[in-house]
């Protein structure tokens, strides 16, 4: 097979991260896949640093005619009459892509189908004229959860047969505690191996929990109002021995919401809390921690959470969106109340009381990591959704 991704963003997160990760399975496996990117994003030099085939447009703009020329000479090959299609098929990771791709495709008359992957939901209806004509040409809809699956059914003229449900996948041998450094981490920020560390990672933008976040650190620092459902309440020593750290950066035109956050922080008060930034060792990260924390107020899947699972951390996530495809309550996982800092509070003060409970869904969480949302696995469904729809073009 011969695949073209697309993703033409000046964003990183995680639809970007999660893009190229797919494409390197696809290479593991010896399928060829180049890449459309915006040229100058952080897409493409993290493309181009990892050796990708890429092709750049200047502008990610709707209905851009240079953009959509460049698409043209992208995918079609004006050398060989017997075969103007340079690729099987089109993947592309972001719905503003078919602005541009969809009039290329028609213009070059290419009938070689067009999946699309919805990462994000919309409050928005789309189902005028001009939608009805941009998704009639999409041939698969990929779903990473349950909850998009279902907003791509209400908000686009996209019928429910061809929207398919794939979660994302996590590399379940790289987010392994047992490969992972706890010491690197803490010894970098002055952990004490008997300190609490209970974190968050994510990028800063609005929505992702970081004020409900500071909040509770704050309640869990005064130690008010607070009443573990456990049968013990946690000893003097651990809750006086509690330290935060929140990683992850600003996305493009973010950064005033990272500076509000740090800004909270420091109104609260809270002086045992780290910001560490953007991290490439994501997993040292995650096994410095001692509890994980979710706090999204709306979030597609979740890839954080699902990765801190893999680590064996027990978390505290909220009880909307994709959480809930990746969540047991009270067997994987818990789950507070949405935007609400007290419950949420209380849910950590329950696994600050009780080590065993953290133990027991650390273990329980990765298990159900390895089992629904191993990379392995999600990469076969996405192949066997490429062979069907080439084989029955």
């Amino acid at each position: 097979m011969k695949i073209l991704y697309s993703c033409i963003s000046k964003s990183w997160g995680g639809m970007e991260m999660l893009t190229l990760t797919q494409m390197q399975q696809l290479l593991n496996r010896k399928i060829t896949v180049e890449l459309l990117c915006l040229k100058g994003s952080r897409m493409y030099t993290e493309a181009e640093a990892r050796g990708f085939i890429t092709h750049t447009v200047k502008s990610s703009a709707y209905l851009n005619s240079a953009g959509i020329a460049k698409i043209i000479s992208v995918t079609w090959d004006r050398t060989d009459s017997r075969d103007k299609n340079k690729f099987e098929l089109v993947h592309t990771h972001s719905t503003r892509d078919l602005w541009l791709l969809v009039p290329a495709l028609k213009i070059s008359r290419s009938s070689i189908p067009l999946v699309l992957t919805k990462h994000i939901g919309s409050f928005i209806v789309k189902k005028d004229f001009l939608h009805r004509w941009l998704y009639g040409r999409v041939t698969k809809a990929v779903a990473i959860s349950s909850v998009i699956k279902k907003n791509l059914v209400q908000t686009t003229p996209l019928p429910e047969h061809k929207v398919l449900l794939v979660y994302n996948g996590i590399d379940t041998e790289k987010f392994d505690p047992a490969k992972a450094s706890r010491k690197k981490i803490r010894g970098e920020f002055k952990i004490a191996d008997d300190e609490i560390l209970i974190g968050m990672v994510g990028r800063f933008s609005p929505g992702k929990g970081h004020e409900e976040f500071l909040t509770a650190a704050k309640t869990l620092n005064e130690k008010k109002h607070l009443t573990a459902r456990s049968h013990r309440t946690a000893g003097h020593n651990d809750i006086n021995r509690l330290k935060f750290i929140i990683t992850g950066e600003a996305s493009y035109g973010e950064k005033d919401y990272e500076n509000q956050v740090r800004k909270i922080s420091e109104d609260l008060g809270l002086k045992n809390i780290i910001f560490t930034g953007y991290r490439s060792d994501t997993k040292d990260i995650l096994s410095a921690m001692d509890i994980f924390i979710f706090p999204s107020h709306a979030e597609s899947f979740g890839l954080a959470l699902a990765e801190a699972m893999a680590m064996e951390l027990p978390s505290v996530s909220s009880d909307s969106g994709g959480v809930l495809d990746i969540v047991i309550d009270n067997e994987t996982g818990l789950l507070f109340e949405n935007k609400n800092p007290q419950d949420l509070a209380e849910k950590v003060y329950e696994l600050i009381a009780e080590p065993a409970l953290r133990k027991k869904l650390g273990k329980a969480a990765r298990q159900r990591v390895i089992e629904y949302f191993n990379i392995e696995k999600q990469t076969d469904k996405i192949i066997e959704i490429y062979e069907s729809l080439i084989k029955n073009q």
